[in-house]
This record gives structure tokens, sequence and C-alpha cells, in this order.
């Protein structure tokens, strides 16, 4: 009998649960693009974004999806020949990285698997060999969505000031902006990617840049950047239009305010906090779990995981049939494992991942643990027990 009646939970890493606040904001008619209060909002959204992104730099607004918003990082500071190191520790980094060889941008790829963060000695190492500095920039994911991995990314800036080497660091944040910790300024990052759908709690629609000097610098000595993705009127823009290049996105900016005065009410801080504690329980529920059967963590070391985002193995096809299970009886809807096996190979029935990104509070937690303990029963899967209960543990303050 399903039971499924009821809203829908979307426990998946993006497009985040959608505050009501923010739904509501963007419930309205079209505005004037011209004048008038859609213009006045729209100068206090870039300042309020990079208290966010922790930066005192420029800041760009795109509509478009993280994709969009790699490509814009992209085609501003690095030409066609230009040379990109990758460090990959899953599917985005990867695909950050054909992104870059799309534009004609030569890629090194050092690929790092999808169950393991940077080694930096190996980093170090591969820009310590670069005695020409051919290498123009470091394109790293700091949380790849597809593993869960979470990078040391002022570890990499270290590295990079260590050897000497003058490459830019640029950092995709589209999975960790708003949940994980992140310090633009403070750990040295040239370019800040993300985008709307996540942390941001808004639709999927808007793609974030933000730059240092240096970076500004790096695109001055471009010969050519297209005029769509050129960040320079964006981010100092003449005419209202040029922060879009064209019509605002007007709803999705609406949406934006809300969800940021969300944020800055709660602090940023705090924001920060809540995901580390949300994500300890799924931690703690997903170790009973494994105790009497195969589910385990992709990342091993607690220190590298995501606060957004947990992407979990169990025996194929167990993942896919847990998926099912709870989405037809329950209305709750997990992620596939993307990017963690081949399409149609056995292993890929075998992933799935948690998204604890954004909107998210203790008894949603708890309800998505308990749904998945329900479909782990129906199911006949081996399981250890007690999950619910460790996890409820770390919530209320007591671990042990």
């Amino acid at each position: 009998m399903s039971v499924a009646q009821g809203r829908e939970y979307l426990a998946i890493p993006g497009p985040s649960v959608m505050p009501e606040a923010v739904l509501r904001a963007m419930h309205r008619s079209a505005p004037n693009i011209y004048e008038g209060a859609l213009v006045e909002m729209t100068h206090g959204l870039v300042p309020d974004l990079r208290r966010v992104a922790r930066t005192r730099h420029h800041a760009a607004i795109y509509i478009s999806n993280g994709h969009g918003a790699w490509e814009a990082a992209l085609v501003n500071v690095l030409a066609p020949g230009d040379t990109v190191f990758v460090p990959a520790t899953g599917r985005f980094g990867h695909g950050w990285a054909d992104m870059a060889a799309g534009l004609g941008i030569e890629t090194q790829v050092m690929d790092f698997g999808k169950a393991s963060p940077f080694d930096l000695d190996r980093v170090a190492e591969a820009l310590r060999a670069d005695r020409s500095h051919k290498i123009k920039a470091v394109l790293a994911t700091h949380v790849d969505t597809s593993s869960s991995v979470r990078n040391d990314i002022p570890g990499l800036r270290r590295v990079l000031d260590e050897t000497g080497h003058p490459a830019l660091l640029m950092v995709d944040c589209i999975a960790s902006l708003a949940c994980d910790r992140f310090e633009m300024d403070e750990w040295g990052v040239d370019v800040t990617v993300a985008g709307s759908q996540k942390g941001l709690m808004v639709p999927p629609g808007l793609g974030f840049v933000f730059f240092s000097d240096k970076a500004a610098a790096a695109r001055v000595k471009m010969d050519r950047v297209s005029r769509y993705w050129d960040w320079v009127p964006r981010a100092n823009p003449a005419e209202y239009y040029q922060h879009f290049g064209g019509t605002a996105p007007t709803h999705h900016l609406y949406g934006l305010r809300a969800s940021l005065d969300m944020i800055f009410e709660e602090g940023i801080e705090h924001v920060w906090a809540r995901h580390a504690r949300l994500a300890q329980a799924i931690w703690a529920a997903c170790d009973a779990w494994g105790q009497g059967g195969s589910l385990r963590l992709n990342i091993s070391d607690p220190a590298m995981r995501s606060h957004a985002v947990t992407t979990l193995c169990i025996d194929a096809p167990h993942g896919a049939e847990l998926r099912k299970w709870v989405s037809e009886h329950l209305g709750l809807t997990l992620g596939l494992g993307v990017g963690m096996a081949l399409p149609g190979s056995p292993e890929a029935g075998g992933f799935f991942r948690m998204g604890h990104m954004g909107h998210v509070n203790g008894q949603m937690i708890l309800g998505l643990l308990g749904g998945v303990e329900a479909g782990l029963t129906a199911l006949g899967v081996p399981h250890g027990k007690g999950a619910v209960e460790a996890a409820a543990a770390v919530i209320a303050g007591r671990p042990d």
C-alpha cells in the first residue's frame, strides 16, 4: 500500500527544496524592467551575493545554470590554446574540463577517482613540473556533487603559493555555496562559480561568477570575449540591462532577494553549522545501517565529506530499487548516482545520493532517514539497526 499522498519531498542534491517565502516572492506579475522597484532591489543583490561568497571583489549574474557559469568563467580569462590544470574528484570536475576543451583550451586532468579528495602532494609535483608556467588556471571543484567529496581549497592555494605558480585559482562552488564554509578572499580564490538552485534555494536559472582583481586583470589582456558572457558590463553596468546581458530574470531576482534575506536572518555561520549538524546525523544513520549490510558512504573520511550531499553505495541493484520504492510508496525522491558508474552497468544500480542542502531542518532529515529505513525494510535489504536513533541523537546534541 502506498502512503505517498501529501507533500512530496525532493531529497536530491539540487534543485533543492524551495522555501515558501521564495515561491511567494516569485508569484507576481511582471514588473517594469527599466526603472522603479526592481532596479532598486537589484542594487542590493550584488553586495549581498558578495557577502555569501565572502568576497569584497567583483560579481556577475548570468541567466544560466551552473554549466553556463562554468563557460562564463572560462571565456573571460582563457583563450583557445591556453592550458588549464584540473584535479578531478568526480563527474563535475571532468565536466568543467570538458567545457574548457570545447572552447579550444588544453586540459591537463589529474584524476583522483570518485572516492578521494585531491592529493595535494601530487598537485604540487605537477605545478613544479610546469617551469614555463604554461598552465594559466587551476580548475577545482569545492564539492563534487556526484561523489560528495569536499576538497581542500585553502590547501590548494597554499600549494600554488609554495610552488610560486601564478595560475589563477578557479573554484566551482555550485554545490557548496551557502552550505559548506567557503571563504573566497581568505582562501585566495581568484574566480568562484555558483548557481541559484542549491544552497541559495532559488529555482535553476541563475549563474554567478565572482572574480578577484587578478582575474579582472587577466580579462583585460583577452583579445576577445563574447558579448553575452563578458563579465565587465555585468559587474560594472552603465545601464541596468547590462547586469544581465539583456532582459532581467525578473522573478528569479525576487526569489533571490527572499532567499538572501533568509540566509542573513539566520546568519551565514549558523547556516554552515546547521548543514554540518544535519550531515553528521545522516552519516551516523548510514554508519548504523552499514553495520549489518553492504551500505557504505562513498567518502570514508568525514573531514572530506560534503555537508550538502551524501553519496552512498549498496549492493546493486538495491540502490535503484530503494529509490523506486521510496518514490512510489512514500513520495520521497532520492538522487541518482550520477557519474559514479557507467550507465547500464551493474554497479550503476548500487549508487544513490541524498541531498541535504538549503531549506532543510532536523525533522525533514529524520523523515528522510525514516523513509530510507522503511524502504530497506520493505525490500528485505540487509542493514544494521538503530540508524534513525543514532541520527536523532546527533540532532539532539547527544551523539553518545
